[in-house]
């Protein structure tokens, strides 16, 4: 089996204290099921190019420049060594600025995790900084410059090694309010609360990766494969359509709570309610037409 190649490598700083480390990319999209888009005439793989908006003529990669838009249709050209020049200097070193509650930092700011393992020397620190971190119950939060960008990253013990997660900025993360603004000031109690309430209760669980498959990517899989071999494709079922139900019955039914049977005497007293009603109605009518009777008399 082929190591893992590291994504950097450089140095942790706290203190007067610095040791080498290594960061390696803790998850990867590379496994994932991969398509090449074809000519459908031919069956040949098509290629990317990049054509001029206006003339429609190719333009080749060393006439490619990058540039700002100001406004519609003008741009401010920068040059490779201009923007080489604007990427901060790196030290190659974590320094890390302060040490913080694990729980302190929002998960929205959470980017891409890393794992940072001890380079070659240095592995007393290394472990040093982990069993105090974990001992204190904290994070570190470092700066440094990875993958030409200046970046934050939250340093945490993980295992028998650290983790590093390279962090949001600010400006990049959206606020809550505006996603919530149109939520209904509405207050849950009672007895829908109290189902609620059983319903988590009976789904508590522990989370487990291995337990969550990528059905997608199985799907696929199976469909290539059955394209291959020439089976028949499997056809997909219509999903069953949901039974119309108010939120207060769809939790009793989740909860396996039958609804609440009406009590007989209430039942008795609405009956008699309507039957004195249908008996003044028939009072009422009768008094009408006798009252017109008496009219006809008259006239």
């Amino acid at each position: 089996m082929v190591a893992p190649r590291a994504n950097w490598k450089g140095y942790i700083k706290f203190g007067e204290v610095a040791f080498p480390v290594a960061l390696y990319t803790a998850a990867s999209s590379s496994e994932r099921i991969a398509f090449n888009t074809l000519n459908r005439k031919t069956g040949n793989r098509v290629r990317r190019e990049f054509v001029d908006s206006e003339t429609g003529d190719p333009v080749e990669r060393e006439d490619q420049v990058k540039g700002f838009e100001i406004e519609d249709g003008r741009y401010v050209v920068l040059e490779p060594d201009e923007v080489a020049a604007a990427i901060p200097n790196s030290d190659k070193t974590l320094t890390v600025e302060a040490f913080i509650p694990c729980d302190e930092v929002d998960d929205v700011y959470f980017d891409k995790p890393y794992y940072l393992a001890p380079d070659k020397l240095g592995g007393d620190a290394y472990k040093l900084l982990r069993d105090g971190m974990k001992k204190a119950k904290v994070a570190a939060i470092a700066r440094t410059v990875l993958f030409r960008r200046l970046r934050t990253v939250l340093i945490r013990p993980h295992g028998n090694g650290l983790v590093g997660s390279t962090l949001n900025y600010d400006y990049e993360v959206r606020s809550s309010q505006k996603a919530f603004e149109e939520m209904p000031d509405l207050k849950i109690e009672g007895e829908m609360l109290e189902l609620a309430k059983h319903i988590i209760n009976t789904k508590k669980g522990e989370f487990d990766p291995k337990q969550f498959d990528d059905r997608y990517e199985e799907a696929v899989a199976e469909l290539v494969k059955a394209k291959i071999e020439g089976r028949t494709l499997p056809k997909k079922k219509a999903p069953p359509a949901s039974k119309p139900s108010d939120l207060l019955q769809a939790l009793r039914e989740s909860a396996g709570v039958p609804a609440p049977a009406k009590n007989k005497r209430t039942a008795a007293n609405a009956n008699a309610g309507k039957a004195r009603q249908k008996a003044a109605r028939a009072t009422s009518a009768k008094s009408r037409g006798t009252g017109a009777a008496q009219h006809r008399r008259a006239s």
